[in-house]
């Protein structure tokens, strides 16, 4: 078990998973604290680092793209302060900070955790239903519906058509974008047979943000619907014209669990001494990663 407390919230890895939670400290933002405890499934992690700074230091996770609903709708386009994959690390930590991080590589080396793009979500999103207030709407979802209600700042081009009521099955792709300088940001649904060029201002289906501090909560609802519409991979995805023809070759004898497990075992010792020999791994990198598979033989 490995674990670092902060003022800027707790960080705690069992091996298989990582457990973000916020802290309750004034300067934590209103998103990481609405958002609540995350659990990050270690096949969700691509890579994490430690950056030292002169007073304070900074843990990152990084995730697969494809893992999370949240950082698909966002884009990457969360600030620092509200991205919940970021923690704040007081100087006196620093060595714990290390040990986690030692920790997650070290189980990210033996569980051969692939990098590449995730084709399904493996993290489920923000719990509904949620409703949130900002900029010239409310946006509501209820895991089927979403809901647009307008307010006395909304241009009344948009306001005048009245309430809007999207069910899931009509919406194409969600979208968040914080403001940034003079532009303002907006939340925007693609209805589906209806796409639209209009700014957010004029835009029905869209909630226009000013900047303000509950602007990024708009990305919670915005992830809640993404993780309920299909993932990106499964529209890229193209039926192999090679299907048939494998489908009729006799598949071999799979092994037994026993022997697949050993064998596995056996190949991971074997690039773990030439990971080592090359530089990769360090002799304490390289014993730890070691001294785990032994475990498992």
């Amino acid at each position: 078990m490995a674990e670092i407390i902060q003022r800027d919230g707790t960080w705690t890895f069992d091996g298989e998973t990582l457990r973000l939670v916020p802290g309750r400290d004034k300067n934590v933002s209103l998103l990481r604290k609405t958002l609540g405890e995350l659990a990050v499934p270690l096949g969700a992690l691509a890579g994490i680092a430690f950056e030292q700074g002169k007073k304070s230091g900074r843990l990152r996770l990084r995730l697969r793209d494809g893992a999370d609903p949240l950082l698909q709708a966002t884009g990457g386009k969360l600030g620092e302060a509200a991205d919940p994959y970021q923690l704040s690390v007081d100087s006196d930590r620093y060595g714990v900070a290390e040990y986690v991080v030692d920790e997650v590589r070290n189980a990210l080396l033996i569980e051969q955790v692939p990098t590449a793009p995730c084709d399904s979500y493996l993290l489920p999103g923000p719990s509904v239903p949620l409703s949130v207030s900002a900029g010239d709407g409310t946006a509501s979802f209820d895991g089927e519906t979403v809901r647009l209600e307008w307010n006395w700042k909304t241009e009344e081009a948009k306001s005048a058509s009245g309430t809007r009521t999207l069910a899931l099955s009509e919406v194409a792709a969600v979208e968040w974008h914080p403001s940034a300088g003079l532009e303002n940001g907006y939340l925007r649904f693609t209805v589906r047979h209806a796409p639209t060029k209009a700014p957010p201002k004029y835009d029905p289906n869209s909630v226009e943000l000013w900047g303000f501090k509950k602007d990024p909560l708009m990305a919670l609802v915005a992830a809640a619907v993404q993780a309920r519409l299909p993932h990106p991979a499964a529209a890229s995805a193209e039926p192999s014209e090679a299907a048939p023809a494998l489908a009729a070759t006799p598949a071999p004898a799979p092994a037994t669990p026993a022997e697949d497990d050993h064998d596995a075992l056996l190949r991971r010792l074997r690039e773990l001494g030439e990971l080592h020999r090359t530089g990769i791994l360090t002799d304490e990198e390289f014993a730890a990663a070691k001294q785990a598979v032994l475990k498992r033989l």
